[in-house]
């Protein structure tokens, strides 16, 4: 496991996306335990009003972007993932440590770049937009 701490300052700092996720990238292995059987503590987390008024924050600071890169804008209908930097543990939500709810450690992202950060690699990334130009799917031009 990195055992590296992580930041948003620095985080925002990497000017594209693939650096950003290979700064973020934890080379988990999945049906590695994360929380087990308390993963009900992991979840009445994430219902905590604290939660919810931070995560709104993060998303409006990030603008609704993928890692927080302006050009890719997550659109409507797929669900933003507020993820910990840092990953968090049972222990730190037990002891309700202030840096779990702490902006500098946070980031909006996808579940499938979130799923990539966490087991997966780069191939599970969605390609760059596309930038498009006019009649660019113009048959006879």
């Amino acid at each position: 496991m990195n055992t590296q701490i992580r930041t948003y300052s620095e985080l925002i700092t990497i000017p594209n996306f693939i650096d950003r996720f290979r700064y973020l990238k934890l080379n988990n292995k999945v049906g590695e335990e994360t929380f087990g059987f308390d993963r009900y503590l992991n979840q009445h987390f994430y219902r905590l009003k604290e939660w919810k008024d931070i995560r709104n924050y993060v998303i409006t600071r990030d603008n609704g972007c993928d890692l927080g890169i302006e050009d890719r804008e997550i659109p409507n209908g797929i669900p933003i993932i507020v993820h910990h930097i840092n990953p968090i543990s049972l222990k730190d939500i037990a002891n309700k440590l202030d840096w779990i709810l702490d902006p500098e450690f946070l980031i909006c992202t996808i579940k499938r770049t979130h799923d990539a950060i966490h087991y997966g690699d780069e191939s599970l990334l969605y390609d760059e937009p596309i930038e498009r130009s006019p009649n660019d799917t113009c048959l006879w031009r």
